[in-house]
């Protein structure tokens, strides 16, 4: 007999083999109802196994499967941009392998460059799962053998490049040859990932050496300062000069070319005149005496003109109003 205190009553409840199989078969129906439906999120999709064996890929919605465990799944956020970090952290993180402990990342930072030299590189890698099944089932920890691939790769790549290109100018080719030896590393061994992004983040020498290398980065940015406010100066003076001097070419050019005309316009009509000269000569001398006398004459001012004869003239009649004599 099983007693039950419901408030200030006691309800007993006799206890035989019809009621214990009454909750073994209410246990049996509710766990068979609960493990018989899954729901898949928009932006997942669900790996179904039989007794741990591969049987399909569900798109999102709500979905039945085999009870009490003889169906599992495995729900993978395929449409979600995945990303690791390497070297540092940021809080908040849903994806278990995002990142290392604080003491791995030290390690994961520490790099040698192709001349011998120390930098503390810290990147990220984003990615998406591509096919679940190769992510799943053909590599063991798929998400730890990529952080693995990464560092390698990224190791490999920097040190191909001197100190000064790594931390400096050499940054996008870094990440441009991490993702395609990266993708290509994923690819051989079938992870079913693909790598859409490498990006470095904090680049720097050790801490030993920081103070000493900005001031070297300083100078060596004063110097392409200098450098290019010269530039600038040259850019702007050498094609004003180029200008005024072009300007000055073809005036001169226009000038001779006038006076060549000019001068080849007094010939012609020199040529003309002595022609017409050779035919009458006396014509053409008094014509022009005539003509000069009408440019000349206009000039002189005013004028009286009397016959060389004539008498009774007084001599100091004033011709002229202004006074002249």
């Amino acid at each position: 007999m099983i007693r039950l205190q419901l408030g200030n009553k006691q309800v007993e409840i006799p206890f035989d083999g019809k009621t214990i199989a009454g909750v073994v078969v209410l246990f049996l129906v509710l766990s068979i109802a609960f493990t018989s439906f899954y729901q898949v999120e928009q932006e997942e999709e669900a790996v179904v196994m039989r007794f741990g064996r591969y049987i399909k890929t569900e798109p999102p919605g709500l979905r039945f499967k085999l009870p009490l465990g003889i169906d599992t799944v495995q729900l993978l956020a395929v449409r979600r941009q995945l990303k690791q970090e390497f070297g540092f952290s940021t809080s908040g993180a849903t994806n278990p392998s995002q990142y290392s402990s604080p003491a791995t990342q030290e390690q994961e930072k520490q790099m040698v460059t192709g001349d011998l030299n120390a930098a503390l590189v810290e990147w990220v890698i984003q990615y998406q799962i591509d096919e679940p099944t190769e992510y799943l089932f053909n590599v063991r920890n798929a998400d730890e053998t990529l952080r693995d691939a990464s560092e390698s790769v990224m190791r490999e790549v920097v040190g191909d490049r001197t100190v000064d290109e790594v931390i400096t100018i050499g940054r996008q080719e870094i990440e441009g040859e991490s993702l395609e030896k990266l993708q290509a590393l994923v690819d051989k061994y079938e992870m079913g990932l693909n790598i859409n992004q490498v990006q470095l983040k904090n680049v720097n020498p050790p801490l030993a050496v920081q103070a000493s290398f900005n001031e070297v980065n300083q100078a060596q940015q004063e110097r392409e300062k200098a450098i290019n406010v010269a530039n600038g100066q040259y850019n702007r003076e050498v094609p004003k000069a180029r200008g005024e001097a072009e300007q000055q070419i073809s005036e001169a050019e226009g000038y001779a070319t006038q006076r060549i005309n000019e001068a080849e316009g007094d010939a012609a009509r020199f040529n003309s005149l002595y022609a017409e000269y050779k035919k009458s000569p006396e014509v053409t001398k008094r014509r022009i005496y005539l003509e000069t006398l009408q440019k000349v004459v206009p000039q002189l001012g005013k004028k009286v003109i009397v016959d060389e004869d004539a008498q009774q003239i007084l001599p100091l009649l004033p011709l002229d109003r202004t006074g002249a004599k």
